[in-house]
Order: C-alpha cells, then sequence, then structure tokens
C-alpha cells in the first residue's frame, strides 16, 4: 500500500501555481544561488555624492528573502562587474560570505565558484539583468532575470520576475526557490523564523 504524498503547504502552492513544471524542476535542484547587483539587488541607479562616494538603494524585502533563502538551507552569492565598499557592506549586514566584485567572466567565476563549493553546475542558479551576465546564465542549471531587463537577455532565462529589480525582484526569485523544495511554508509556522547571524532585512 502506497502512502499518499505530503500535501503542499498553501504558501509553497500560491508560488508554485503559475510556475511551469520544467521551471520547478530546475528550481528544485538549485543549491547555491548567485545573485547580481547593479539592476537586480537594485534598480541599477548608481548615486554619487559631491566628493566621489557612491550610494546604492536596496530593498528590504530582498533582503530579507535572501536571509530567509540561508536559512532554508541554500548557499548565497553576490557577483558583480562593479567594485565598492557598499555590496560588501551590504553583504555582511545579511550574513553573505561569498562576494565576487569587478568579475568580468561571470560564467568562468561561476563555474570556479561552484567548484570551490563541491556544487555541480546544474544545481547552481544564477540572477541577471545585462549582456554581462548571460555567460553565467547559460551555464547555470537554474537562470533567472528581472521584468527590466533587455528583452534579448530576459529570453534567456528559465523564469523571470514580475517584479523589477531592485522592487522586489530577489524576493520573488528566494520565494519560488523555496517554494520548490517545500520550504517557505516551514517559516510561517516555525516560533524562530530566522536563526542565524546578521540582519532580518
Amino acid at each position: 500500500m502506497t502512502m499518499p504524498s505530503r500535501l503542499p503547504h498553501p504558501a509553497d502552492a500560491l508560488v508554485l501555481a503559475r510556475i511551469p513544471a520544467p521551471v520547478r524542476e530546475r528550481a528544485m535542484a538549485v543549491r547555491l544561488m548567485v545573485f547580481d547587483v547593479d539592476g537586480v539587488l537594485t534598480d541599477g541607479s548608481l548615486y554619487f555624492g559631491e566628493h566621489g562616494e557612491m550610494f546604492k538603494r536596496f530593498n528590504a524585502l530582498d533582503g530579507h528573502g535572501l536571509r530567509l533563502l540561508m536559512e532554508g538551507g541554500f548557499k548565497v552569492a553576490l557577483m558583480t562587474g562593479r567594485s565598492g565598499p557598499v555590496v560588501d557592506r551590504r553583504a555582511a549586514e545579511l550574513g553573505i560570505s561569498e562576494v565576487l566584485q569587478g568579475v568580468r567572466d561571470k560564467g568562468a567565476a561561476l563555474a570556479e565558484l561552484a567548484q570551490r563549493q563541491g556544487i555541480q553546475l546544474d544545481q547552481t542558479g544564477y540572477m541577471g539583468d545585462d549582456i554581462i551576465d548571460l555567460p553565467a546564465m547559460q551555464r547555470a542549471g537554474f537562470a533567472a532575470s528581472v521584468s527590466t531587463a533587455p528583452a534579448y537577455v530576459a529570453q534567456a532565462a528559465h523564469w523571470v520576475s514580475t517584479l523589477p529589480g531592485g522592487g522586489g525582484a530577489v524576493r520573488e526569485c528566494c520565494d519560488l526557490l523555496l517554494a520548490a523544495q517545500g520550504r517557505l511554508g516551514a517559516f510561517l509556522t516555525s516560533p524562530t523564523v530566522l536563526t542565524g547571524p546578521g540582519a532580518i532585512q
């Protein structure tokens, strides 16, 4: 006699309701998720002060999603073609230790990171929004993009967010990954939602 399969938590089912099965399968395999910064974790705007200091605007929902992803057992990394202390500070605040800045060949960098972590490329995910991200998106098992990306970049993704970069796109991706692996609903029933180091948002 076969036991009935466990029904997904309503939160998981809600997130996955409009996600095609092939995308869910790719998301189920992800162990390492890598995010671009400008245009993905931010809206792509760069603010410069009169003394040359640079400012970026991050979204608290995205930050919370990244924390949930790590608490859910995923490895998370940031990868950007630019360099600056702002990204390091945000990553440290969230407890993200893998931060790759000034990267020109993101495909090679993704492969090297996965090898260092002992993870197969088909178990990696990458979320990007521009031409420089395409090599990594093409090598990742799960490629994601944002609604504000150029069409020729978005078409290379397995999944595209409905929300814009810097405006909840990363949280939407995090929720999808957690739901695909049956882990999102647990955060709604756990008395201690976040236990690891770093800011909640």
